[in-house]
């Protein structure tokens, strides 16, 4: 495994990857050496990439991921990754999208299990009626890129 950090306006982003994807990015409360020499390329782009996405200079991500999860996760998270830059989705739209219109507290679990915060952006989906719900960062960091990704959309 190897780590980079980055100090983001709303807190240090760890980015975690193997030799060839990225497997987690998340909000932690100290960051660890930067040691980018032996890291490998798909880290040093995942890198730079989000400090791109903080500095509104990039709305699409080309990294490759390897989110482990179950069968419906991987659904989920795949219909998160195609809610556009800057919009928003319900629980409700994404249980729909997935073929069960019912699930939708499944729905939250499964974006509450995303360890790929941003990338796979569960921060865009809230309630229903347009009401900021759970996310593992703080409401206020899910308010924080919904306003970013708003102004620089």
């Amino acid at each position: 495994m190897y780590k980079a950090y980055y100090d983001s306006p709303i807190g240090i982003v760890e980015i975690v990857s193997d030799e060839d994807s990225i497997i987690e990015l998340s909000f932690v409360e100290e960051a660890g050496n930067n040691d980018l020499l032996a890291a490998p390329q798909v880290l040093k782009s995942a890198l730079k990439q989000i400090e791109e996405y903080f500095q509104g200079k990039r709305n699409i991500f080309d990294i490759k991921l390897k989110a482990t999860g179950t069968k419906f996760q991987q659904k989920v998270w795949q219909r998160l990754a195609e809610v556009p830059y800057g919009e928003t989705a319900c629980y409700k739209d994404i249980a729909a999208a997935v073929g069960n219109s019912n699930a939708c507290r499944a729905v939250g679990g499964a974006n509450n299990k995303n360890k790929i915060a941003i990338v796979i952006p569960c921060h865009r989906i809230v309630g229903s009626d347009g009401s900021m719900t759970g996310y593992a960062g703080g409401l206020w960091r899910k308010e924080w890129l919904l306003q970013h990704e708003k102004v620089n959309r």
